[in-house]
């Protein structure tokens, strides 16, 4: 009886120490995360941080991710022009649909597709990977290819610099608009 309780004492303690060295415990620095609560607050809701306790718990937490991610706003606004096919913030990706300028010559049309992958969330030069594809017909023969164009570089660019724009204009209003509604804390404390 003794050698039992003794082996699972030992037991318990491997398991401990070994799940230790898993990192269920982060080291936070205090240089790292503010002292101020509200200043803690406004770099949880910039980072899409989020979690209610208490009376408001109803689920594990509150995310905004679409809604907060820079680059996804700023490349649906970039694409507000066209049908989208496929835009799944999940997966990381955004598919308009076929599309065209007027054309003059009814036997020959010219049709763009632009697939815009996003590789990460921050705004950074490789954050976005855009690929345009066209598909030209000439008398109901089609031909589908992926084309190299200044195009890619230009889109890329509009979406990194939108979503810096966003991100430094509309980080200020969103806070006061929708951070103090989301971060009940303040409201506690005033």
């Amino acid at each position: 009886m003794i050698r039992l309780k003794f082996l699972n004492v030992i037991l318990s303690l491997a398991i401990l120490i070994s799940l230790s060295a898993c990192g269920f415990y982060k080291r936070s620095d205090v240089k790292d995360t503010p002292v101020n609560v509200e200043e803690r607050v406004k770099k949880n809701i910039q980072e899409g941080r989020g979690i209610k306790f208490g009376k408001g718990a109803t689920r594990g937490g509150e995310f905004d991710f679409a809604s907060s991610n820079p680059l996804w706003r700023a490349s649906i606004e970039i694409f507000d022009f066209v049908p989208l096919t496929n835009a799944s913030y999940s997966g990381g990706i955004l598919i308009t649909d076929w599309f065209s300028t007027e054309n003059e010559n009814p036997e020959s049309t010219r049709d763009l597709k632009i697939t815009v992958k996003f590789l990460t969330n921050e705004i950074r030069a490789d954050a976005v990977d855009v690929t345009v594809f066209e598909k030209i017909c000439k008398n109901e023969n089609c031909k589908t290819s992926k084309i190299q164009s200044k195009l890619e570089k230009e889109i890329k660019l509009a979406i990194l610099k939108k979503a810096t724009l966003m991100e430094k204009e509309g980080f200020q209003k969103y806070y006061e608009k929708e951070g103090k509604k989301k971060a009940g804390i303040l409201e506690k404390k005033q």
